[in-house]
């Protein structure tokens, strides 16, 4: 198995940094040829990584939180664990990251020290950086994976920022998900062709002209149809739909659950098919992944959510691991011209 070395943040997430730690022995445990470089306060990653096998420590006093403003955050703690684990990144000492952190410091650290993939601007006769996307695998009905970006990290984009984001989707759904020939669709308020705003309508040629594979509008219930591999919005549709589509999981769990619980058949009904519910649970849940991707990057950088668990540090450590061996990059590099 090939050795690939990834930063895993200890500050990142909600919970208290233990359940990273464990999540860090975890993915060790279950992958041989990694080898994990916990970035976090010297008091914490010191005495772990001496008594933890293929775990490195790496120092880091500063810590930005969920409340912090993402760019001053960046700008003003450069010792913090974000910052050192994406510069780590940069330099080559290590293949990937992965943190629970918060997003937009993540997104806007690693922007500023993996750097995005450039590309020539005629127009403005300069090099310009592409902008990331955050991307990740949703679970459909069919039994596959339908890739989903952009999922929060670009709010306000233009057409051009679209396409670059659908043929990096659709890189990732054949070097991920191993789908050869996947089917890109346009997020809209309708699957016809003349629907959508005035900025769908704009985006809609130009991924015709420019996405193989390009088979028109889709609606939010394409998300998890099955008939889609790859769903492509900006950041804010995708924000909403991506927490609408996790709000409804968990609602229909719960209902589930209440339904099962409140009578004597329910509860003997619920102990039958224990196991099914168990999967079922395993699937919707975002543990499975682990977190999402930011694609368009010079390196493996992965977010996890902030209130993640062992499973998911585990998962989302993993992940990074197989994107690297994957040649994800190199995928996402391939899969648009012009760029640099």
């Amino acid at each position: 198995m090939e050795s690939v070395r990834i930063v895993v943040d200890v500050m990142g997430g909600d919970e208290e940094p233990r359940v990273v730690l464990d999540g860090i022995a975890a993915a060790v445990s279950a992958d041989p040829g990694l080898t994990v470089v916990a970035v976090g306060p010297e008091k914490i990653v010191g005495p772990f990584a001496a008594k933890t096998d293929r775990v490195e420590p790496l120092a880091a006093p500063d810590v930005i939180t969920m409340e912090d403003e993402p760019i001053q955050a960046v700008m003003k703690k450069r010792r913090s664990s974000v910052v050192i684990g994406l510069r780590a990144v940069k330099r080559g000492d290590a293949d990937g990251f992965f943190s629970a952190g918060a997003t937009g410091a993540i997104t806007a650290a690693a922007t500023a020290y993996v750097t995005p993939f450039k590309y020539d601007d005629a127009a403005a006769g300069r090099r310009e950086p592409i902008r990331p996307c955050l991307t990740s695998a949703l679970p459909n009905r069919a039994g596959g994976l339908t890739v989903f970006c952009d999922m929060g990290a670009n709010p306000d984009v233009g057409p051009v920022d679209i396409v670059r984001f659908a043929q990096m989707g659709a890189a990732y759904a054949r070097a991920v998900c191993g789908i050869e020939n996947p089917r890109v669709g346009l997020l809209s308020n309708g699957s016809e062709d003349t629907k959508g705003s005035h900025f769908t309508k704009e985006c809609f040629p130009l991924m015709r002209e420019q996405v193989p594979g390009f088979k028109g509008n889709c609606e939010g219930v394409d998300l998890t149809s099955g008939d889609f591999d790859v769903v492509v919005a900006d950041g804010f549709a995708g924000n909403v739909a991506l927490k609408a589509t996790e709000g409804a999981a968990k609602f229909l769990m719960s209902e589930l659950k209440g339904v099962l619980m409140g009578s004597a058949k329910g509860k003997i009904a619920a102990l039958l098919i224990r196991d099914g519910l168990s999967q079922l649970k395993s699937r919707l849940s975002g543990d499975a992944k682990g977190g999402a991707v930011l694609l368009g990057l010079r390196g493996v950088v992965l977010i996890g959510h902030g209130a993640t668990s062992v499973e998911a540090v585990r998962n989302g450590t993993l992940a990074a691991a197989e994107a690297v061996r994957g040649k994800l990059i190199e995928h996402v590099a391939a899969s648009m011209d012009n760029i640099i």
